[in-house]
């Protein structure tokens, strides 16, 4: 549910009264303009919509300190700030977190090997769908520094390889394959934030090659908004389109996201359909995203046929309780070393000491390890301004290839094969050191990099 601007304002004022009431925070010294404030309930609950900006993890003061803040960057891209409250923040990167697309994989081993060409459809894109529940945590993981890296094995005979390939802008690549699909994406995150909300526009190009026939599949994602950054309960919503194209036959399917209601019946709620190249609908496909997903053969005119019955295609595993850090069970396998290589690289996220320190829940020395790295890669982008040397990724090269969006265009990287040979090569050593997994965190270009105290 929406604050929106209407007329006479009273339903500001409601939330107005309630913030000076309850929360007791001085509104006229922190918002230029009550209008400002969107806050929207998770809930759909008109009833409580005076008092949904009252809760939320932030007391008062904080709400104030931060609402200060955000307004000297309302309207703009803050992905790079280095400034977020260790509250908003998760022990994962960027990096690390593109692995958790990979939580659902066993649907695109259904979509490699099911002969219907719509079914096929329905699975790939119960996975292209599936990949929002773990990504709409309302937290924030570290930006990754560039050239660091995620490895993953052990999981459905997948090998991953992720890289921070670029750092202005921001940019990562991903590579992960098994014996049934090739996935590649390019991601070029940019943000807008708005005031109490942040819009989040996922520039990415996303290719999956199905192996047995060598079908390649497109996506489009949709667009991301976190609702309640500083007023309100935060949680996220998607909205528009997420669309699946079969590249080889035309075959393709889109999802629409229904925005939530007033009483929250149609949060999380998504509908679409699978069509042929003809553009005639051929199964529909509903359910939330953020609970399952179910599908049903359809007539031309999209209603759904005589003697067929919606069955379900996917649903959201068993969850930790009383999570801290609302993770799943995946989640936490990806942070562990249950899912790392033999030998994996320094540069691995895992490897990260303010990761580790959040993790471990030593705040204090989350922010000192944070600015510690963070003031390391300053000083190597600085040395290579002087050398006139250019960053140039281990495992990926930029390629010629432009994906358009919605958002804007991404210039994909390509997998250059590499991180095959690195692996094998470990895999087949019978060396005992190779066993022995690094526990500096090193995606350095330069080695010798010193760090400018700080006074």
């Amino acid at each position: 549910m929406a604050s929106k601007r209407s007329s006479g304002g009273r339903f500001f004022s409601s939330i107005k009264s309630s913030l000076s009431n309850i929360a007791k925070i001085p509104i006229s010294k922190s918002v230029n303009s009550i209008d400002e404030i969107e806050v929207i309930s998770p809930d759909g609950d008109r009833v409580d919509a005076t008092v949904e900006a009252t809760k939320g993890k932030w007391i008062p003061d904080e709400r104030e300190s931060l609402w200060k803040l955000a307004k000297k960057y309302i309207g703009g891209d803050i992905i790079s700030l280095n400034y977020t409250p260790i509250s908003y923040m998760e022990p994962a990167t960027n990096v690390s977190r593109m692995a958790e697309l990979m939580e659902y994989s066993h649907l695109l081993d259904q979509a490699d090997i099911c002969e219907d060409p719509y079914m096929r459809m329905v699975y790939a894109s119960s996975w292209a769908l599936s990949v929002y529940f773990a990504l709409s945590r309302p937290t924030k993981p570290f930006n990754p520094i560039v050239g660091e890296t995620f490895e993953m094995v052990n999981h459905d005979g997948i090998t991953y390889i992720g890289e921070q390939v670029s750092h202005h802008p921001p940019i990562d690549a991903a590579h992960a394959e098994n014996e049934h699909f090739i996935h590649d994406i390019t991601s070029n995150l940019r943000t807008k934030l708005l005031g109490n909300s942040l819009d989040i526009y996922p520039s990415t190009r996303t290719r999956i090659t199905l192996k047995r026939d060598g079908v390649v599949l497109d996506a489009n994602p949709p667009h991301i908004r976190a609702n309640n950054l500083i007023f309100g309960r935060l949680w996220v919503s998607l909205s528009g389109e997420l669309t699946l194209t079969n590249m080889t036959t035309g075959d393709y399917v889109v999802f629409k996201f229904q925005p939530p209601g007033w009483f929250g019946g149609s949060r999380g709620q998504v509908d679409g359909y699978v069509y042929n190249a003809a553009k005639e609908p051929k199964i529909l496909m509903t359910g939330k995203w953020t609970k399952s997903l179910s599908y049903q053969p359809c007539d031309k005119e999209g209603k759904p046929l005589a003697e067929t019955e919606l069955k379900e295609v996917w649903k959201v595993a068993d969850l930790p309780e009383k999570d801290k850090f609302q993770f799943t069970y995946f989640t936490h396998k990806l942070n562990s070393l249950d899912t790392a290589p033999r030998k994996m690289l320094a540069s691995d996220s895992r490897l990260r000491s303010d990761r580790c320190a959040l993790e471990k829940g030593d705040l204090s020395k989350v922010s000192r390890e944070k600015s510690s790295i963070e003031a390391r890669q300053r000083n190597e982008q600085k040395r290579r301004e002087a050398n006139a040397d250019k960053f140039l990724p281990k495992w990926f090269d930029l390629s010629d290839e432009v994906k358009a969006t919605p958002w804007g265009d991404v210039r994909a990287y390509k997998y250059n094969g590499k991180y095959d040979e690195h692996r094998a090569a470990i895999d087949t050593s019978t060396d005992k050191d190779v066993d022995i997994q690094p526990t500096e965190f090193n995606p350095w270009q330069y080695s010798d990099t010193k760090i400018e105290s700080r006074k």
